[in-house]
């Protein structure tokens, strides 16, 4: 189960052009653009979403490590 030769993508571009006409098909295929680009830029937004939350997971860790330190260092004072 290879790609498809061009005689196979003809039938399958003329089953495409008697389904919806020769006028929508343009229409068709802005709308899967856009469709993929909308899904590219949810991906980019998860991934930078993703990175945000790594970097505030390690302030959060810095922050805790300060305050570790920080209480030992009044507790060998007391």
């Amino acid at each position: 189960m290879g790609m498809p030769s061009m005689p196979e993508l003809l039938v399958i571009l003329a089953i495409v052009v008697l389904l919806f006409g020769a006028k929508k098909i343009p229409d068709l295929a802005k709308g899967m653009g856009k469709g993929i680009k909308d899904f590219k830029k949810a991906i980019k937004d998860d991934e930078e979403t993703v990175a945000d939350a790594k970097g505030d997971v390690k302030e959060i860790k810095d922050d805790a490590k300060e305050a570790t330190t920080e209480t030992k260092e009044t507790a060998k004072k007391a």
